[in-house]
């Protein structure tokens, strides 16, 4: 049996790589650098969350070291900094609940005609408009949106309402409304673009019209998209600060009535934080343990979301 060639025998005329082969490892070479730039990136979004976590607990722990799971999950009144001291979350949780109900109620049924509209019904250049300038509402800073809500949606809303107080749950609720549209416009939109077009022409030449293909064919294909993008706004409007801090007020009210005013969990945290309050206090760490029931709060919807996408998921 006759040695195997290396490498290192080839006469220098054979050592020669071709250009096209060059150009490839040089390729692949440069799609190895950005995938594992690709897999830095999503390990660091990993790493925050899990640091964030950890630090959330481990400051609660010693909040809840004082105050008793029991009293937190059950006292219908909060008040860390006050001399008699409560520290039950209801009126932070309603507080939320209320606003992010008031949000959902505007932006979800506005946020899926908008993208049923820009997707199965308006013009190609119509749509080329409509869409970034949706997107660019995205980009308007909340503390924005609040002062809008005090000014002018409340204003407004006192004169079909005139015993309505300047802070309340309803305007603020209004205006994160508003601004979280684009969240669901753009994604469910994006969903039902993704649909094959064969099942629209197939529907068309069952003699469907295009509302009744939009509604009965495209919006069911699309659920999974469509959903995601209602658990994203369910996210967004449970953790806006800005708004609710200008326009809901800061005085924690275990009420469901968004008429009154009342505090959110991210209210509260922004009001605690921008105090002098001492390292280490019970009120420094009650910031923490409420940080840490918005995060529930958030997995939970999250957890919901990604089984209702798993079980309404259609594979084309």
């Amino acid at each position: 049996m006759p040695p195997a060639i290396t490498y290192a025998d080839l006469p220098p005329s054979a050592r020669v790589i071709s250009p096209r082969l060059r150009h490839k490892a040089t390729r692949h070479l440069k799609e190895r650098v950005i995938e594992t730039l690709l897999l830095l990136a999503g390990l660091s979004a990993v790493a925050t969350t899990i640091a964030i976590v950890c630090i959330l607990v481990y400051e609660s722990i010693g909040f809840f070291e004082h105050v008793s799971l029991v009293d937190f999950l059950t006292d219908t009144q909060w008040t860390p900094l006050f001399a008699d001291a409560h520290y039950g979350i209801l009126p932070l949780v309603s507080g939320t609940l209320t606003v992010a109900f008031v949000a959902l109620s505007i932006a979800i049924p506005m946020g899926t005609i908008v993208a049923l509209y820009l997707s199965e019904f308006a013009p190609h250049a119509l749509r080329e408009v409509v869409k970034p300038f949706l997107e660019l509402l995205e980009a308007v800073p909340t503390v924005v949106f609040g002062y809008f809500a005090l000014l002018f949606v409340t204003p407004m809303l006192q004169k079909l309402y005139p015993d309505l107080p300047g802070f309340n749950m309803l305007a603020a609720g209004i205006v994160i409304g508003i601004f979280i549209i684009p969240y669901i416009s753009s994604v469910a939109e994006d969903a039902m673009r993704a649909v094959p077009m064969a099942m629209r022409e197939g529907s068309y030449a069952m003699g469907a019209t295009r509302f009744q293909t939009a509604v009965r064919v495209i919006t069911p294909a699309a659920t999974s998209g469509i959903v995601a993008a209602y658990i994203l706004a369910i996210s967004r409007a449970i953790g806006e600060t800005m708004v609710v801090a200008i326009a809901a007020g800061l005085q924690p009210t275990f009420t469901f009535n968004p008429l009154e005013p009342a505090a959110t969990i991210t209210a509260y945290i922004v009001q605690v934080a921008l105090g002098d309050l001492p390292h280490g206090s019970i009120g420094y760490q009650s910031i923490f343990a409420a940080g840490l029931v918005l995060v529930l709060m958030t997995l939970g919807f999250n957890v919901v979301g990604h089984a209702l996408r798993r079980r309404f998921r259609e594979v084309y």
